[in-house]
């Protein structure tokens, strides 16, 4: 990707920042700007909301057909599997993903369109039975113009699960990637354009959270915001929100259990607790951060952890073997290794615990694969979302003591249970309370099944026809079938 100044994308026209203020883009895996794009201003964002309220006020995607919306769709996804070279190399280079996660990740945001296009027609309303001589029956209606917060861990796919079932629904829409990676939602505003997407429905701002994502979220012309990102951030959206009554969606932070019994498969568990704790860096909101292990096979899983985690090779994002890249900041490198010092002092540290010594590594923001052991729930690297690639392993005695450190934390949004005990799974994930759970692995994503947590981890729900639902509103209408007078006066 050469270096190049963007532009943002507002009521079909790319535009700079209404008072010429840029931002620099960085590369994290040598600190070198990738690019520039505009950091807009609380102006630019209301000029965004205005194309994004006519277009679904008074313009034609208000009266478009179900069956052309979806077939808009599924050109996007043609168009991005055109392009998915450049959009997962783009993402790979913003923030540090290893290339082949990257390329996963443009197959999946691909297949979201697709998904959501099938759905464009099958969007149905329902006829009551009611104690009168009428027809009452529901239509299902785009709620009107979304605001849309993505974060910098999962560019691409993140802005295809917000627009794409907005779009279905018949909304109209305002996206603001993070402003660490939003190169590829703006390669994905140009697919969107080339596509035929018309002026205003897609609206794609450059900017940060206090300025673009406030003005965003308090301007009483947004109908719905869904945010997927940290938690205190996603506190302070609820609360301007609220001003308004707008609909939200937040999908926020976890600290998710991996709860490893005894008569798992051995091998499968150490890889799926690797591949859940530093998959993408460790930077997933539902990474499998803490480790909990049965006490009889406790040591044996820290000493296979300790030798497997050596395959985890860091190296450059763009190079197709390596496993790891580098964090999305030199500011959350530092935040990640401030942790790691906070759980030397509170764990036993088994491996790595700092930045790699390869000077080939070190104008880049890396962190090693970082692993603690006999460490006990109520440290803060057991209570805290770290969001990096530091692994807490916990000993448990008997399946009530494993429920119980699972349950314990503020979060609720993922888990996974290794077990060959069928029986003792489903009695098991029943009791975690978490929006997502796995058996004998961790982390697949089905753009066809609710994405989303309980607690602290948010509320609401992304992907599968649930996420579609957090667009649409439901409309009751009467009709009367006498021509008689009520009578009532």
């Amino acid at each position: 990707m050469e270096k190049s100044d963007r532009k943002m994308w507002i009521g079909g026209k790319w535009v700079a920042a209404q008072g010429g203020k840029t931002r620099d883009v960085i590369s994290p895996a040598d600190g070198k700007v990738l690019a520039k794009v505009p950091e807009a201003s609380a102006d630019d964002v209301r000029s965004a909301i205005s194309a994004a309220r006519e277009a679904f006020d008074t313009g034609p995607w208000r009266n478009s057909v179900a069956r052309d919306r979806g077939t808009m769709l599924f050109k996007i996804a043609e168009a991005i599997r055109a392009n998915a070279k450049e959009l997962a190399e783009t993402d790979s280079l913003n923030m540090g993903k290893p290339i082949v996660e990257a390329e996963f990740d443009a197959g999946d945001a691909a297949h979201c369109f697709d998904y959501y296009g099938g759905f464009c027609t099958k969007l149905e309303g329902k006829t009551m039975t009611v104690p009168d001589n009428a027809l009452s029956f529901t239509l299902r209606e785009p709620v009107g113009v979304a605001g849309q917060i993505i974060p910098w861990n999962y560019p691409l796919l993140m802005s295809a699960w917000k627009i794409a079932p907005a779009l279905a629904a018949g909304c109209t829409v305002i996206l603001k990637p993070a402003e660490q990676s939003p190169l590829s939602a703006l390669m994905l505003a140009d697919i969107l354009e080339k596509a035929g997407v018309p002026e205003g429905v897609v609206n794609v701002i450059t900017g940060d959270g206090p300025v673009a994502g406030a003005t965003l979220v308090s301007d009483p012309r947004v109908d719905k915001i869904a945010f997927t990102g940290g938690g205190e951030a996603g506190k302070m959206i609820i609360k301007s929100a609220a001003d308004s009554m707008k609909r939200t969606t937040m999908e926020l932070g976890g600290k998710n259990p991996n709860v490893v019994f005894a008569d798992c498969d051995f091998e499968s568990a150490v890889d799926g607790a690797l591949f859940g704790a530093f998959a993408n860096q460790g930077e997933v909101c539902s990474a499998g951060s803490r480790l909990l292990v049965d006490k009889t096979i406790y040591k044996q899983m820290c000493e296979a952890l300790k030798e497997k985690v050596k395959r985890v090779k860091l190296g450059h994002p763009l190079e197709r073997d390596t496993k790891m890249g580098p964090l999305v900041t030199a500011e959350h490198r530092d935040r990640v290794l401030s942790y790691i010092e906070i759980g030397k002092k509170e764990a036993k540290l088994l491996c790595g615990g700092g930045a790699p010594k390869d000077p080939a590594l070190a104008k880049g923001f890396y962190v090693e694969p970082t692993i603690f052991v006999d460490a006990h729930n109520k440290m803060r690297i057991a209570q805290e979302e770290i969001f990096g690639p530091v692994l807490t392993v916990i000993p448990f005695s008997d399946e009530a003591e494993a429920i119980q450190i699972a349950n314990d934390t503020p979060f609720g949004l993922a888990g996974a249970v290794w077990t060959r005990d069928v029986t003792k799974a489903i009695r098991v994930l029943k009791q975690i309370r978490a929006g997502i759970l796995w058996l004998n692995t961790y982390h697949p994503t089905y753009n066809e099944a609710p994405w989303g947590g309980f607690k602290q981890s948010g509320f609401g729900r992304e992907l599968g026809p649930w996420g579609l639902e957090e667009y649409l509103e439901t409309k009751q209408i009467n009709i009367n079938l006498t021509e008689a007078p009520l009578g009532w006066y």
